[in-house]
């Protein structure tokens, strides 16, 4: 099958070192008819400290794969038809004019694209597009604590739980010590399937009893005891609320002025080149 191929590779007694020699640059170490590998190709494959034994074993099963795919592409341009061939050339050649350009765009983005977005902007998109926002679940806001059943200070961190004040801040600073785990930040909307993992007696077979605007819940399992306050409940299919949707609005607003931008810059270089007579339409 591959009598039309000639592929000599040869392999040099080197040491370790003679691969990472900075003065073998140019020195050939194998060869597939006309294409040369040569020492500096492979002059950080082997890794530090690696012995002699098994650095020829890495390089070699590296130089048999090179020469795989040489006489593979070679096989394959011979073999394959010309319409084939025409085909993928296209597929090549588009690929290239995609990688450069998107390339190319996103470094004139990078650098020109406007970063900085006020509270007021974000808050006129909300306002502005807010039914195109609609919840996928349900979501929550809630605090909770969880700690051992019989800590002598239960009652107290209970009351001071359920009568929660901005001014018990040096309490909890003190006391969520002593806590199993804690979320006391009533103000940031979670998803329901967080609650679950957080609090596993809640699951959704029963989540009607437990999540419900205003609910205050005490539950014992085993040797622990929870406290859940649930502060508000909005469903699945409800528009989200503006402080949950906050940094998906800011990356919405970004990807609007970077496509603002590239349309800009394309019509710029399009109006460029026709005045410089570099682009002409032919009738």
């Amino acid at each position: 099958m591959l009598k039309f191929v000639t592929a000599v590779v040869v392999i040099l007694n080197f040491t370790a070192c003679t691969f990472f020699d900075s003065n073998k640059k140019t020195e050939a170490i194998a060869r597939v008819n006309s294409d040369y590998l040569y020492a500096a190709d492979i002059a950080n494959l082997v890794p530090p400290g690696i012995s002699k034994e098994d650095s020829i074993v890495i390089v070699r099963s590296f130089i048999d794969r090179w020469a795989s795919k040489k006489l593979l592409i070679k096989v394959a341009e011979v073999n394959l038809k010309r319409d084939k061939k025409a085909e993928f050339d296209t597929l090549i050649q588009q690929y290239k004019i995609d990688l450069y350009t998107k390339a190319y765009l996103e470094e004139i983005v990078k650098r020109t694209t406007d970063t900085v977005i006020s509270e007021t902007e974000l808050r006129d998109y909300y306002k502005e597009n807010k039914e195109n926002f609609k919840t996928n679940g349900t979501l929550v806001r809630l605090r909770y604590i969880s700690l051992q059943k019989d800590n002598p200070k239960v009652e107290l961190i209970k009351s001071k739980f359920f009568d929660f004040r901005k001014s018990d801040k040096k309490f909890w600073d003190t006391y969520t010590l002593q806590l199993n785990s804690f979320a006391l930040n009533d103000s940031i909307w979670t998803e329901l399937s967080q609650v679950y993992d957080k609090l596993r007696f809640i699951t959704p077979d029963n989540r009607d009893s437990y999540i419900l605007p205003g609910k205050t819940i005490q539950k014992i399992e085993d040797k622990n005891v929870y406290f859940v306050k649930i502060s508000n409940v909005i469903d699945k299919n409800q528009v989200a609320p503006y402080q949950y949707l906050k940094p998906t609005l800011r990356e919405v607003i970004l990807n609007k002025r970077k496509l603002e931008l590239i349309k800009k810059f394309e019509k710029e270089i399009t109006d460029d080149a026709i005045k410089d007579k570099k682009y002409e339409v032919y009738k």
